[in-house]
């Protein structure tokens, strides 16, 4: 299912108020998170607090998502079983950080239909979301993105990627320097080549420094034009900038809307599968880098 997810937020598990103003960001997605932003000591505590604001709060129409810890630590089935099983349909989506084997989806996808089964829910509703954090994960991105009909995202996560591969930064999601080009081109054209493949989404992680709003655009504008669909925000000052980057402008949007309906009229007037758009010869190829505009103009909002 590909939800709109232009801006992916953040949102601490053990924070009762950022869960709360969680209901009214612009955020396409929000994600209540379990793993790395809640310490250790807290992770019971954050995952009943998660599952009562999952009945208590009303968060629209967000795609809805919980980040569980790891499948390699204690907390995972603690996390998957209570979450789903107290609150699965409220949830739209879990999140599974570090995956680094297909069988990491796997074992998440009967988990969950185990629960659906034993809780009366609907089989196969809660999607999967699988965050690509290190080398074997990369490697393998193109199995984990098929391991299952629940998957409906590959995320990048550039911060633990960053010290796993041993790039020279200490900001999350920044930029090194002494490399002339994008240093994550690759990983990115990888990682939307393998969800493509797949019929799925691919989703840029976050950048660190909520400060830098330039920053930000620019990472986001690199993402998108290299095919992602989204990305991650940290701060609610964050996502105006994210959604923006990742709808087209109304300008763009009007002109893919007239170049479907110039091809439509060739095909339906004359049985043409090309037709002259704005001085352009446009065909089927056309057609399929319009209808993706389209679909992310209507997504922004965006009515004929």
């Amino acid at each position: 299912m590909n939800r709109s997810r232009r801006s992916c937020h953040a949102v601490p598990g053990s924070n009762e108020r950022f869960l709360q103003k969680a209901t009214g960001l612009d955020a396409d997605e929000v994600f209540l998170d379990l793993e790395d932003a809640v310490a250790q000591s807290e992770k019971a505590r954050a995952r009943g607090q998660v599952i009562a604001a999952l009945h208590d709060l009303d968060f629209g129409e967000k795609t809805v998502v919980v980040r569980v810890n790891g499948t390699d630590t204690p907390h995972y089935y603690r996390d998957l079983i209570d979450v789903v099983e107290q609150a699965g349909d409220k949830l739209d989506a879990i999140m599974l950080p570090k995956v680094q084997t297909p069988g990491d989806v796997e074992m998440t996808d009967k988990l969950i239909t185990q629960i659906e089964l034993a809780k009366g829910f609907e089989v196969g509703r809660i999607g999967i979301e699988a965050q690509i954090e290190d080398a074997k994960g990369l490697i393998a991105c193109e199995a984990i993105a098929t391991a299952s009909p629940r998957m409906e995202t590959l995320i990048f996560g550039p911060g633990d990627y960053s010290a796993a591969i041993g790039i020279p930064i200490t900001t999350i999601g920044g930029t090194p320097d002494g490399y002339p080009g994008d240093h994550l081109n690759y990983l990115y054209s990888k990682l939307v080549v393998a969800a493509r493949a797949a019929g799925i989404q691919a989703i840029d992680g976050p950048y660190g420094n909520v400060k830098d709003e330039e920053g930000l655009r620019e990472r986001a504008r690199i993402a998108r034009a290299l095919g992602l669909d989204g990305k991650w925000t940290i701060h609610p000052g964050q996502i105006e900038i994210v959604n923006g980057v990742f709808s087209p402008s109304r300008e763009e949007w009007e002109r893919a809307e007239q170049m479907l309906a110039a091809y439509r009229e060739a095909a339906d007037e004359g049985g043409r599968g090309a037709a002259m758009f704005d001085g352009e010869m446009i065909d089927e190829a056309n057609r399929k880098m319009a209808e993706r505009i389209v679909e992310a103009g209507r997504a922004a909002g965006y009515a004929a």
